[in-house]
C-alpha cells in the first residue's frame, strides 16, 4: 500500500520537532528554529504528498487529499509547526495502524511459528531427516517423544498418548495405537510412533488452520469498505467547510486550520484495526472466523439452523435401554449380549461391549463365537448358547424364538439389535445418538443476544429428529432431508430478507453452510470440504462456541461503529471550531492527533477479551 518506509517519516517528523524548539533558545533561535521545521516538513511531506499524488493518478480520491492540502497550505503560509505536526499525525497515524495490525495478528504469528517443521523418514530401516514439507502421501515417518507430528497420519506401529490441546482445545491426551489417525501439530509425548502419512504437511490440518486465519486477517469486511466510502464524501464535505470558512473571515489560517483537523484518519484506521481485532480475539477462543465479512455477518444473525447428528448431538450411537419381554433384569441381559459380542468388529458391538464396562458388569469372553458381518454374532456363554443381531439373524439362529420376536418388533422404533439365548431369553437393545452436554447453556445465550428463532434440519427420520427438538425446545423441526432440501431451507429463510446462522459438521451440510449468511463448522469432522464451505469454523467440538462467536462479532462490529462514530464527531467539531478561529492550525493538528490516538486506541478492545463469555457453566 505504502512504497516509502513510513515507520521512519514519524521519527524525523519528531526529532526536528524537537530540535527546533531546542535551538530556540540559542542566539538567533528563531531564525534556526524555523529553517529546521522547514526542513524537515520538505523532507517528510514530500513523500506523503506524493504517495497521495499517485493515488489520485490511480483515480483514488481519499481523505489523504486533505492531508496534502494541508501539508501544502502549511509550506506556503509558513506554517512550518503546523505542517509537522500535520505530517506526524497522518504518518504516526499509519504507524500506529501497522502497530495495531500486527498485534492483532499475533494468533496466526504464533500458530506459524509453532507449525511443524521437520520429520523423520523411514526408508527399509533407515531414518533421514527431511523438511516437513518434503512430506508426501504414503512416506512412512518416525515420530519421537516430545516431537510435532509433521502432518496428517495413521499410526501404524508403537503406543503413546498425543496432546491434541493446541487443535481441539481437548486437555485430556489422546491414546494413539496402530489405526489411530492422528493431525499435524500434535505433541507426541512419551513413546515413539511410526506412522503412514495421508496427505502432505501443507495440506494437512495445522496448515489449513493457518490459512483460514491468514485469510481472514488479509480479508475486507464490508464495514470497512463502508469506512472508505465515507472518507471519500469526508474530503469534499471539508473543502465546503473551508470554502465557508473563507467567506465568512477571508483568514487563509483559519482555511489551514480547518484543513489539518479534518484528516478523518480514524475513519479509516478504526474499522480494519477493530475487525482484524475481533477475528484475532475469535482465534484466541478456538474460533477461526475466515473473514471480516463473516465477523460482522455474525453480529447480525437472526435466525439459527442446526443439524442433529454430530452437531446437537455426540454422533455416536450409546445404549439407550434394553427391554426383555419377560422381566429379566437388563443387566443380566447386557452382560450376556457383551460376552458374544465381543467377537464382533461391529460397531454396535463396541457400543454393547462399552456400556457394560461402563456399568461395571462382570462378563465372561463367549466360546465357539461366529460372527456374520453385518448381521450378527453367536457364541456360547457357559451353558448357553446366545445370538445377538438383527431380528432375521435371531430368527434364524433361535427359531424357537420367532413368535415372540414378532410380538416384540411391533412396539419397537429406532436403531435397536435383539438378543435371544437357548434357554429363553429374548430382548431387545435399543440405540440413541445422545444430546451434547450443556445444550441449555447455548440457547439461554441466544435469547439473551435476540436471535429469534432456532431450526432444527436433519437427514434423520422425523420421529427422532421430534424427540430431539423436543427435548431442546425447538419447534421448528424437519427430518428425512437431504442436502438440497437443506439448501432450499436455509435459501427461503434468506430469501425473506433474514440472516441466518447454519451450524453443521457433515460433508451433506456443506451446500447448507455455503447458502447461509454464516455458515459454522465442527472442524472435528467432515473433513476439509466443510471447512472450506464455511465461513467460521470450531476447533473445539463444541457447539456451545457459536453463542461466543456471535458475541465476539457484534463487540467487535460495536467497538467499530463507535470508533467511527467518535471520530467525525471529533473532527466535524474541531473542523467547525477552526472555521470559526478558535483554532489556530497547530492547536488544530495537535487536536487531530490526539483525536487518532484515542479512537485507533479504543479499536483495539476487539481484541481484548473483554466482557465475561456469553456461554458457561
Amino acid at each position: 500500500m505504502r512504497s516509502f518506509p513510513i515507520p521512519r517519516l514519524p521519527l524525523v517528523a519528531l526529532l526536528c520537532l524537537t530540535v527546533g524548539a531546542l535551538l530556540s533558545w540559542l542566539p538567533d533561535g528563531e531564525l534556526w528554529r524555523t529553517r529546521v521545521w522547514y526542513a524537515g516538513l520538505i523532507a517528510t511531506g514530500i513523500p506523503v504528498s506524493w504517495k497521495t499524488l499517485r493515488g489520485m493518478f490511480d483515480g483514488e480520491f481519499a481523505s489523504d487529499v486533505v492531508a496534502m492540502l494541508a501539508i501544502v497550505g502549511a509550506i506556503g503560509l509558513q506554517q512550518p509547526l503546523a505542517g509537522l505536526v500535520v505530517v506526524l499525525m497522518q504518518t504516526g497515524g499509519e504507524a500506529l495502524e501497522t502497530y495495531a495490525v500486527a498485534r492483532a495478528s499475533s494468533a496466526v504469528e504464533a500458530l506459524e511459528a509453532d507449525a511443524p517443521r521437520h520429520a523423520h523418514r523411514l526408508v527399509e530401516s533407515t531414518v533421514t531427516d527431511i523438511d516437513a514439507t518434503a512430506i508426501v502421501p504414503g512416506d512412512m515417518l518416525l515420530v519421537r517423544p516430545g516431537e510435532l507430528v509433521p502432518c496428517d497420519a495413521t499410526v501404524l506401529s508403537g503406543t503413546s498418548h498425543v496432546d491434541t490441546s493446541r487443535l481441539t482445545g481437548e486437555p485430556v491426551p489422546v491414546k494413539a495405537v496402530p489405526g489411530t489417525i492422528l493431525l499435524s501439530g500434535s505433541v507426541n509425548q512419551e513413546g515413539a510412533l511410526t506412522v503412514h502419512a495421508v496427505r502432505a504437511s501443507q495440506d494437512s490440518q495445522y496448515a489449513r488452520i493457518v490459512e483460514l486465519v491468514r485469510s481472514a486477517q488479509a480479508s475486507k469486511s464490508p464495514l470497512q469498505r463502508a469506512a472508505d466510502r465515507i472518507a471519500v464524501w469526508f474530503t469534499p464535505l471539508t473543502l465546503l467547510v473551508c470554502a465557508v470558512a473563507w467567506v465568512i473571515s477571508h483568514d487563509v489560517a483559519r482555511v489551514l486550520a480547518v484543513l489539518v483537523v479534518a484528516t478523518p484518519c480514524p475513519l479509516i484506521l478504526a474499522a480494519p484495526v477493530a475487525i482484524i481485532g475481533g477475528i484475532n480475539r475469535a482465534a484466541k477462543r478456538a474460533i477461526i472466523v475466515r473473514n471480516g465479512g463473516a465477523l460482522e455477518a455474525l453480529a447480525h444473525v437472526e435466525i439459527a439452523v442446526f443439524d442433529k447428528t454430530g452437531t446437537l448431538t455426540i454422533g455416536k450411537p450409546r445404549v439407550h435401554q434394553i427391554v426383555s419381554d419377560d422381566g429379566v433384569s437388563s443387566d443380566e441381559m447386557l452382560s450376556l449380549a457383551a460376552a458374544v459380542e465381543q467377537g464382533s468388529g461391529h460397531l454396535l458391538a463396541r457400543v454393547v461391549v462399552a456400556e457394560a464396562d461402563a456399568r461395571q458388569l462382570r462378563v465372561t469372553l463367549g466360546t465357539e463365537l461366529r460372527d456374520t458381518p453385518g448381521r450378527g454374532v453367536i457364541g456360547r456363554v457357559g451353558d448357553v448358547t446366545v445370538s445377538v443381531g438383527s431380528p432375521d439373524f435371531v430368527r434364524e439362529t433361535m427359531p424357537q424364538l420367532s413368535a415372540r420376536l414378532d410380538q416384540m418388533e411391533l412396539d419397537a422404533d429406532g436403531l435397536r439389535a435383539y438378543m435371544g439365548s437357548s434357554s429363553g431369553l429374548l430382548g431387545r437393545i435399543e440405540f440413541a445418538d445422545e444430546l451434547r452436554e450443556d445444550l441449555h447453556l447455548l440457547f439461554a445465550a441466544f435469547e439473551r443476544l435476540g436471535i429469534r428463532e432456532s431450526h432444527l434440519l436433519s437427514g434423520d427420520r422425523t420421529a427422532n429428529v421430534a424427540k430431539i427438538a423436543a427435548q431442546l425446545g425447538i419447534t421448528r423441526y424437519a427430518g428425512d432431508l437431504s442436502a438440497e432440501d437443506k439448501v432450499r431451507r436455509v435459501q427461503a429463510m434468506e430469501a425473506g430478507g433474514t440472516r441466518v446462522l447454519m451450524v453443521g459438521d457433515g460433508t451433506n451440510d456443506a451446500p447448507a453452510l455455503s447458502a447461509a449468511s454464516v455458515g459454522v463448522a465442527l472442524a472435528g469432522h467432515g473433513g476439509g470440504v466443510v471447512a472450506e464451505a464455511a465461513d467460521v469454523v470450531l476447533l473445539i467440538d463444541d457447539p456451545t462456541r457459536v453463542a461466543e462467536a456471535v458475541q465476539i462479532g457484534r463487540r467487535a462490529l460495536t467497538i467499530a461503529r463507535q470508533s467511527i462514530g467518535v471520530g467525525i464527531g471529533l473532527s466535524l467539531i474541531g473542523m467547525v471550531l477552526a472555521a470559526l478561529g478558535y483554532l489556530t492550525p497547530v492547536a488544530g493538528a495537535l487536536a487531530q492527533e490526539a483525536i487518532d490516538i484515542a479512537v485507533i486506541l479504543n479499536a483495539l478492545r476487539a481484541s481484548w477479551a473483554g466482557a465475561a463469555p456469553t456461554v458457561s457453566v
